[in-house]
C-alpha cells in the first residue's frame, strides 16, 4: 500500500508581503499569489491527481481551485488543514508580537511545545492535529495519487515527521508559496521524496511568513 501526495503551500497574500501572522484569520490571495497559483496548476495538472483537497480557508481554497479546474475536480475542503491558530498573534507582525508580548515571543522563536499563544494552539496539539489529517488520507486514498492545498505551518510539520526532525529544533529549510512538495506514505510511515519544486515561479516568487 502506498499513498502519494503532493503538497502545496497557498498563493501568496498581501499579509504575507507584511510579514504579518494570519493563522486561521481567512486571507484572500493577491494578485502574485493568484498568479502563482495559475503557474503551479499549469505544471502539475499533468499528474492526474485522484482528489484535490485543501485547507477550508480562503487563500487556500483559491490555490486548490486553480488546480482543480485544469484537473476537471471540485476541491474538498477540511479543516485539519488549516494552518495553526496563533492566538494572540493573529493579525500582528512577528515584529510587533515581539514588542506586544516579549515573553509569549520568546517561547514561539525557542518552538515551544506546549505553549498555545493563550487563545491559540500548542505546537504539540498542532501536529496531533496535522498527523491525524494526513493519516486519514492515507487510509482513504491507498494506491492513489492526491494533491493537498495548505500552509507552511502544516508543511513544516509533515516534513519534520518525514525526516524525523524533532519539531523543536530550528527550521532550517524554506517553505515557498505554491512550490510542490512531494511525499508517501508505505504503510509504515511517512517519507519525503522531493521538496519546493517551484521552477516555473521563476517570474512570480516571494518567500513570506506563515
Amino acid at each position: 500500500m502506498s499513498t502519494r501526495i503532493c503538497i502545496i503551500r497557498h498563493g501568496e497574500t498581501d499579509w504575507n508581503q507584511e510579514g504579518r501572522i494570519q493563522g486561521q484569520i481567512d486571507i484572500s490571495l493577491n494578485d502574485t499569489g493568484k498568479a502563482q497559483a495559475l503557474a503551479m496548476a499549469f505544471n502539475a495538472a499533468h499528474h492526474r491527481f485522484s482528489a484535490i483537497y485543501s485547507s477550508d480557508l480562503k487563500r487556500t481554497m483559491e490555490t486548490a481551485r486553480a488546480l482543480a479546474e485544469r484537473e476537471g475536480h471540485e476541491v474538498i475542503p477540511m479543516e485539519g488543514l488549516r494552518e495553526r491558530h496563533y492566538g494572540i498573534f493573529q493579525n500582528v507582525t512577528k515584529h510587533e508580537a515581539g514588542d506586544l508580548y516579549p515573553e509569549a515571543h520568546a517561547l514561539y522563536i525557542n518552538r515551544d511545545l506546549n505553549y498555545n499563544f493563550e487563545t491559540g494552539e500548542s505546537l504539540l496539539g498542532f501536529a496531533d492535529r496535522v498527523m491525524n489529517t494526513f493519516d486519514w488520507l492515507a487510509r482513504h486514498h491507498q494506491n492513489e495519487l492526491i494533491a493537498v492545498a495548505t500552509h507552511a505551518g502544516v508543511l513544516d510539520v509533515i516534513r519534520r515527521i518525514a525526516t524525523e526532525k524533532p519539531l523543536q529544533e530550528p527550521r532550517d529549510f524554506h517553505i515557498p508559496n505554491c512550490a510542490l512538495n512531494w511525499f508517501h506514505h508505505d504503510g509504515k510511515g511517512w517519507h519525503l521524496e522531493a521538496w519546493d519544486d517551484h521552477h516555473y515561479l521563476a517570474n512570480v516568487i516571494l518567500d513570506s511568513v506563515e
